[in-house]
């Protein structure tokens, strides 16, 4: 099992961090289904939140935290890019990356794989079923997939815990 260096923390303090986690995730989740779009303000408060707390812990949870938050962002805005030069159309906007970076500055870099593929095999039977039993097809949020992965990883505990 993959696990970071843990943050330690007072219980009070991880339930209210776990709870605004969680109601923020909650309303990622909703409003990029309704918008595809993301809103700025939810992840990066989301980021500065993991990063903060991720300072009140004895090293090296601070560092691999930054290094999570950057290379979380960093990958998924260069396979958007990469996806828009492609294509010549968004496929995987920058709302998506900043999601991602938020989850490596709570997670640590180590948890990003993991995050990754629970989201994209749940975006994946989504959308299969969506096109197999609900004959619908269209644009598909990913952000909901992202929150769901950034959630189930740092509920299951499969980085370093508080």
């Amino acid at each position: 099992m993959v696990t970071a260096a843990p943050i330690v923390l007072p219980l009070w303090l991880q339930i209210c961090a776990g709870l605004v986690l969680t109601l923020a995730l909650l309303r990622i989740a909703r409003v990029d289904q309704a918008t595809l779009r993301i809103p700025d303000t939810i992840s990066l408060s989301l980021a500065a939140l993991g990063l903060g707390l991720a300072a009140l812990s004895p090293p090296p949870a601070l560092a691999d935290r930054l290094i999570g938050a950057g290379a979380g962002f960093l990958l998924l805005a260069a396979l958007g890019e990469g996806y828009f030069r492609w294509h010549r159309r968004e496929g995987l906007g920058l709302g998506d990356a900043k999601l991602f970076g938020a989850a490596g500055a709570w997670l640590a870099w180590q948890a990003l794989p993991w995050v990754l593929l629970v989201a994209a095999v749940a975006a994946l039977v989504w959308a299969l079923m969506a096109a197999l039993i609900m004959r619908r097809s269209g644009p598909l949020a990913f952000g909901p997939w992202l929150a769901l992965g950034f959630w189930v990883i740092w509920a299951g505990g499969v980085t370093g815990r508080w």
